[in-house]
């Protein structure tokens, strides 16, 4: 069984066919789609779609890119969710310093309220980090939250050794499949087995030859391929030790059986 730990299944992009590719995914042993938030005006439509899916889980987060969509309102009815939804985590919520004209004050403060209430809850985060990842962790020092999962993880050996002290998993996905990709490709190559989530982000981050396609969960497969031809160990050990990961640090269904 595979877990894809990062796909925005929510967006409007898969409207059409979202029922068949669900379909197509459990056929090819997709347990579980961690579906992480954005916006606070996107909630109510991922909740919907979640609550309806034994594959779907749900993440509540405001996601450092959209800063302009965020109001005032959106911590405290974020708080408000959690209670009442009981979520698998906070996120999608971090920082992103590549942004042009980024605010890092702004950016700041949300990611701290966020953290904050990801201890209250007692809830690992879904971290998303550009160019940021010395203030991250300065700040996971300072908000100790119940681990979590750094998407799309590019960030040096330090930094990720020092993200698994704080019990984080480092997420990869499409960058993998990339024959250029040669630095992230060598990190994944080495890291503990015990310390990587597989993801897509579709419909972002498509594989290698997919430039401007939409991505799927279904790309999952192919990822978990790619890192298996990076390592020693089996694929089957790299498909169930990554699952388990997933798995117990976001308290899903199937690691309580």
């Amino acid at each position: 069984m595979l877990i894809d730990s990062h796909c925005h299944f929510d967006f409007n992009v898969f409207d059409a066919d979202r029922a068949a590719i669900l379909a197509r995914c459990e056929q090819l042993g997709i347990s579980n789609i961690i579906v992480p938030g954005v916006t606070a005006k996107r909630w109510d439509n991922l909740l919907s779609l979640t609550q309806g899916s034994s594959q779907l889980h749900n993440a509540l987060g405001l996601h450092p890119m959209f800063m302009a969509e965020h109001t005032a309102a959106d911590i405290s009815q974020l708080n408000d969710y959690v209670a009442r939804f009981n979520p698998i985590a906070i996120g999608e919520i971090g920082l992103d310093f590549y942004l042009e004209h980024h605010d890092k004050a702004s950016q700041t403060a949300l990611f701290e309220q966020q953290l904050e209430l990801a201890v209250k809850f007692n809830l690992p985060v879904i971290l998303h980090v550009r160019k940021a990842h010395d203030a991250v962790i300065q700040l996971l020092k300072k908000h100790r939250v119940k681990g979590g999962i750094v998407h799309a993880f590019s960030g040096s050996e330090q930094h990720a050794l020092l993200y698994i002290k704080l019990g984080f998993l480092l997420g990869i996905g499409g960058t993998i499949t990339y024959d250029k990709a040669t630095r992230v490709r060598r990190l994944f190559s080495q890291l503990p087995l015990t310390a990587i989530a597989l993801e897509t982000d579709a419909p972002d981050m498509p594989l290698q030859g997919q430039t401007g396609q939409r991505n799927s969960p279904e790309s999952i497969v192919t990822i978990l391929a790619s890192l298996s031809a990076l390592r020693p160990e089996s694929t089957d050990l790299i498909a169930k030790t990554t699952t388990q990961n997933v798995s117990q640090l976001l308290a899903l269904p199937s690691s309580l059986d």
